[in-house]
């Protein structure tokens, strides 16, 4: 373990149907990094991970929505998967909660389908980023960058496509991370998508 990021919390929100290596992965780095992450769920108990079709490992939930505040991490980590940021995305707690951390200029990493909470937020508009390749069109019509590339950084806000990425978006998360305070993070905050 090194100690970059040493006694940092940062939330990891996901919910059921999550993709396993996209939660596994990035605990992991945050973990060697020295990181406390925390996994933040709708409800307590555990979430259920996937592996792309088929089901994956369980994964506990450290604390819900309803209790976690923004100011009481440091970063934030959307994991992809199909279902898991679709469920997030028509909840208002989950999107109000991704907001704050770009109102508080708090780093975010997104990986995969994740960048719809990013789209839902009024995050994307104005912003860089990659997603998977499939949910380019609403990251444009959100106002959004689209470009097809491992990772990509914009002011605070790191973005990677799926799976094949991780490592590049694992050490960008953790360099964004310790950075800490990003000013522009929340000076091209648009508007947040009105469909739910």
């Amino acid at each position: 373990m090194n100690e970059k990021l040493l006694n940092k919390r940062v939330a990891i929100l996901a919910t059921d149907g999550v993709e396993q290596s996209e939660i596994e992965k990035p605990l992991e780095a945050l973990e060697d990094a020295g990181a406390i992450p925390v996994v933040v769920s709708l409800r307590a108990g555990v979430i259920q991970s996937m592996r792309h079709a088929e089901k994956g490992e369980e994964f506990e939930v450290n604390e819900t929505l309803d209790h976690a505040k923004v100011g009481d991490f440091d970063a934030l980590v959307l994991p992809g998967g199909l279902i898991n940021p679709d469920t997030l995305r028509a909840t208002r707690r989950a999107v109000d909660f991704v907001r704050g951390f770009a109102e508080q200029g708090k780093p975010i990493a997104a990986i995969c389908h994740g960048p719809w909470l990013l789209i839902e937020a009024g995050i994307a508009h104005g912003r860089r980023l990659t997603s998977w390749p499939a949910i380019q069109t609403d990251i444009r019509n959100a106002g959004g960058e689209w470009v097809d590339e491992p990772v990509v950084v914009d002011r605070g806000l790191v973005t990677s496509r799926y799976p094949a990425d991780l490592d590049a978006f694992n050490a960008k998360m953790i360099e964004e991370i310790a950075e800490g305070y990003h000013a522009l993070m929340s000076a091209k905050l648009g508007e947040r998508s009105r469909v739910i």
